[in-house]
């Protein structure tokens, strides 16, 4: 059988594209996710659900209804490229194993620099309970999940 992911994920990057997440859910629906530097646009999202609408019928990949949609303000990281492209960025990272009884930090995104020998620690400043700030040095591996954690700013104008 065709794996699903290296299948989406071709036929997305096809379209200059970056495929982020490809879920099955209840009832038959195919979930996908989709990103780009500039932003993801409803025209990106129709594009790439016909051309996978199209791909999936010649593969013989069953389901009964494709989403596909932007990964929204709180974007999973995946892969080194995700963790290069928003370093400098607010995350919430989730370790594997605690480091000095947590295994959950919130703060800012050091990525390696390009050409740094492999494998580069990453880095994640972040303030303790006492706001005094840390740094946390941890190798991809070592990371069950990273999500973008922006500071939303919700207040408009005073009626």
């Amino acid at each position: 059988m065709t794996d699903l992911f290296s299948l989406t994920r071709e036929a997305v990057e096809a379209l200059d594209l970056q495929l982020v997440d490809v879920e099955r859910a209840p009832a038959g629906l195919l979930r996908v996710t989709i990103d780009n530097l500039r932003g993801v646009s409803i025209d990106d999202c129709e594009r790439v659900s016909h051309q996978l609408s199209r791909v999936y019928e010649v593969e013989g990949i069953d389901y009964r209804r494709l989403e596909v949609g932007s990964p929204g303000v709180d974007r999973p990281l995946r892969d080194a490229q995700d963790y290069q492209r928003f370093s400098g960025e607010r995350v919430e990272l989730r370790l594997r194993e605690a480091r000095d009884g947590r295994k959950v930090f919130t703060g800012t995104l050091l990525a390696p620099a390009l050409d740094a020998p492999a494998p580069a620690a990453h880095g994640l400043l972040w303030q303790d309970d006492r706001g005094q700030e840390q740094r946390l040095e941890f190798q991809l591996d070592e990371v069950d999940r990273a999500k973008l954690d922006p500071i939303l700013d919700f207040k408009g104008k005073k009626r």
